[in-house]
């Protein structure tokens, strides 16, 4: 590589990092400036999703106070992404990949609808949530942190997360809009989990294709150093967001990688 690619990569990395944090998506950067550069897409799939661990893991720490008290929930969710994970990154490597390409932009279509209409569901929830009590007589719907995560959050993030072991672009946003239907959290602390869940699909594909996938150290390592300064810099930005301005930011990343989807297929 030229030293005006190796720059071009880092960046990318940078930008990729930054979006992963605050949105997710980044992948819609790094893959193709890849793929522009020569770079074999299973390479570049491979190298980018190796590259972009570091950044995942950075993003989660940069949001660690808004994760607190929820060690159990991560425990019990990052299990369905590992094995998630580990699911879908062996469907890349015995798969065409266009047996997945036909449904990403369902799935992330789908994402992008659920989190712009999420406050608005979430109201519908919490109505039928006050209905069910007060016909058990409970007498009152119970705060926010005292409801119980959905029975279908687990199995829809285990499902998210083979999705991200498989190609990762808008992993994010689909894990976002699965963790604010399937919790009463608000967007905040649904947008940290996502960060950690992110960084488990990532680290056990990663593990995967370190295995048994050839990866391009080079690119892998210029991604990851641009992915943790990008992911530190986005995890401040994404806190200090207003919820309906990080929804924005949010469905806009999404509609974005929808668009480059369609384009690119």
């Amino acid at each position: 590589m030229t030293n005006l690619e190796i720059a071009a990569v880092a960046l990318a990395g940078v930008a990729a990092g930054f979006i992963n944090a605050v949105a997710g998506s980044g992948t819609l950067v790094t893959f193709p400036t890849l793929l522009a550069f020569g770079v074999p897409p299973v390479t570049a799939n491979v190298s980018n999703n190796v590259g972009l661990f570091p950044g995942s893991v950075s993003a989660a720490l940069g949001l660690r106070d808004e994760l607190r008290g929820q060690r159990h929930r991560l425990l019990r969710l990052g299990a369905g992404s590992l094995l998630g994970g580990i699911a879908g990154a062996l469907l890349l490597l015995v798969l065409p990949s266009q047996a997945f390409n036909a449904i990403v932009p369902v799935l992330v279509g789908l994402g992008v609808v659920l989190v712009a209409l999420q406050p608005r569901i979430n109201r519908w929830l919490a109505a039928r949530r006050r209905q069910a009590e007060l016909a058990a007589g409970a007498g009152e719907l119970r705060p926010s942190k005292d409801r119980p995560d959905a029975g279908w959050l687990w199995p829809g993030v285990a499902a998210t997360g083979v999705y991200g072991g498989y190609f990762g672009a808008a992993q994010g946003i689909l894990l976002v809009a699965v963790l604010g239907l399937g919790s009463a959290d608000p967007v905040h602390r649904a947008n940290a989990v996502k960060n950690v869940l992110a960084a488990v699909v990532n680290g056990v594909a990663a593990v995967v294709f370190i295995a048994v996938a050839d990866v391009d150290w080079l690119v892998a390592g210029l991604i990851g150093l641009g992915s943790v300064l990008g992911a530190l810099a986005g995890a401040r930005v994404g806190r200090r967001l207003p919820p309906a301005a990080l929804r924005a930011v949010i469905v806009v990343v999404g509609v974005t990688a929808l668009g480059v989807f369609l384009l690119r297929n």
